[in-house]
């Protein structure tokens, strides 16, 4: 295991796995990880080429049989003992995942223990039973419908939840029997190792998974190009998922895609305003406002937007900023980097030249180039960037409206659609909100929807498919139909 005390400024090198070896590949250049708490290298990435992800794939392919044949509940017990290894080792891996990411530990290690409950709960549904045997309408015929695995996933994963969203997509594709090659984002690949390795311990055959570092263009067309590639799992922007839907193209590739979130975050006049306000702290500060299911629009109904505001404004100026691993236990740690600073800082800027407010007293922020102030912003113009695109950082717009129809529509007024909130305690409009709202993911009353359990995805321009629940399985497999005469 890698201790993260001793990366600091350690200059270790992460390898990649190709054909169960740990390698850093001849010609591979450097490329630092930098805790952006502190702007401190923890380690080096071996960053490699098209040609290393076509070595994988090479080496996905040459298992993909072997791994195919074995029986669903052998799969399931391995991934069940990669899942213990996984909490074993939470602490350790959700430190490492703070240093490299600027989350807050408690989340790193919540993270590390969500990517675990993947694992497990994959291995169960793996032996749950497949196909069906169909009604005959010839009694001398009989039909039935049986599954296989698609064949070779490519794996490609960001850094905002490097972790728990790998194991999302790995977990059901080695347990459909597919093999693997997966690449994480060069900005957060330490705990994504982690991942590995502990699938590689508890006894992985080689080339099964394999791991590997470089551009993401360039090793992602490789390995759509690649015969053997038979599949791609991406989480990411909606501008690349589209570049990746258009290469897959040419080889008729499967995609699964979870791409950009523009939530819209909805208190109505009836709801527990203790606990829609308490909610809404989670749901846009959770992983330093990062998330692509995070709250991104703040709708308040008119009648209670002075008194929500007022506990936005006393709820913020509480908030603590800091080194995630320093001193304290900050409520807010650094964006990823100074490119996220300066985009979130544009559009805080132009919402104030629209005549926009902060709620609230700024709290402390460390001088460090990867922090901002976090908090909500009252009396933006419509047109601006707050209102109208995904913040990805701790900041948010709280926009008022005055009718149930009225919010629908501004709510769904984009072409984004993964996540949405609503809090009421209205049954009736409850369900009315969950019909209506264009989302794939909707929290009622809850800022936390994600379960191994369910399935999560979005609609319109947030992407295809689904992660988790049955549903995640069978992205992962092909189903064919048998018709036998007698």
């Amino acid at each position: 295991m890698i201790d993260t005390a001793s990366l600091v400024g350690s200059g270790q090198v992460v390898p990649m796995w190709i054909g169960g070896q740990w390698l850093h590949p001849h010609g591979a250049t450097m490329l630092p990880v930098v805790n952006p708490a502190t702007g401190e290298t923890i380690a080096q990435v071996s960053y490699g080429s098209a040609q290393h992800a076509r070595d994988a794939a090479d080496a996905a392919r040459t298992a993909a049989e072997e791994w195919a044949a074995w029986p669903a509940r052998r799969r399931g017990d391995l991934l069940r003992q990669a899942a213990d290894l996984l909490d074993e080792r939470a602490e350790e891996i959700g430190r490492l995942l703070a240093a490299e990411t600027g989350k807050r530990v408690v989340e790193a290690v919540g993270e590390t223990r969500f990517s675990a409950e993947y694992l497990r709960w994959f291995a169960d549904a793996s032996r749950q039973p497949h196909g069906a045997v169909l009604t005959p309408e010839d009694p001398k015929r009989r039909h039935l419908t049986v599954t296989s695995p698609v064949g070779v996933v490519a794996s490609l994963t960001p850094w905002n939840f490097p972790l728990s969203i790998q194991a999302r997509k790995v977990a059901p594709a080695l347990a459909a029997g597919c093999t693997v090659v997966a690449r994480a984002s060069e900005k957060a690949p330490l705990a994504v190792l982690e991942l590995f390795r502990a699938i590689d311990d508890a006894g992985l055959p080689p080339g099964v998974a394999n791991v590997v570092n470089g551009p993401a263009a360039e090793q992602s067309d490789a390995l759509l190009a690649h015969p053997a590639v038979r599949m791609v799992t991406f989480t990411g922007s909606t501008s690349v998922g589209s570049r990746l839907m258009a290469t897959a193209a040419n080889r008729v590739v499967r995609c699964a895609l979870e791409l950009g979130g523009d939530a819209p975050f909805i208190i109505f006049a009836d709801a527990d305003l203790d606990a829609a306000v308490e909610g809404l702290m989670v749901a846009k500060f959770r992983n330093n406002g990062q998330s692509c299911i995070g709250a991104n629009r703040v709708f308040v109904e008119r009648s209670v937007l002075d008194e929500v505001a007022s506990r936005l404004a006393a709820a913020t100026s509480r908030l603590s900023v800091g080194d995630p691993l320093g001193p304290g236990d900050p409520d807010v740690g650094p964006l990823i980097d100074v490119e996220r600073v300066h985009a979130v800082t544009a559009l805080v800027d132009e919402a104030l030249g629209s005549g926009a407010s902060w709620l609230g007293d700024a709290p402390e922020v460390p001088s460090g180039p990867c922090y901002t102030r976090p908090g909500f912003l009252l009396g933006a113009a419509e047109t601006t960037g707050l209102a109208t695109t995904e913040v990805f950082g701790p900041v948010a717009g709280v926009f008022p409206f005055d009718t149930d129809d009225e919010v629908v529509a501004r709510a769904n007024d984009t072409e984004l659609g993964l996540a949405g909130y609503v809090y009421t305690r209205d049954p009736s409009r409850l369900w009315s909100m969950a019909e209506r709202l264009e989302v794939g993911i909707l929290g009622c009353n809850h800022p936390l929807p994600s379960v191994a359990f369910a399935p999560m995805g979005g609609v319109k321009q947030s992407g295809l498919g689904r992660e988790g629940a049955h549903q995640g399985l069978e992205e992962f497999v092909e189903t064919r139909y048998l018709s036998i005469g007698l």
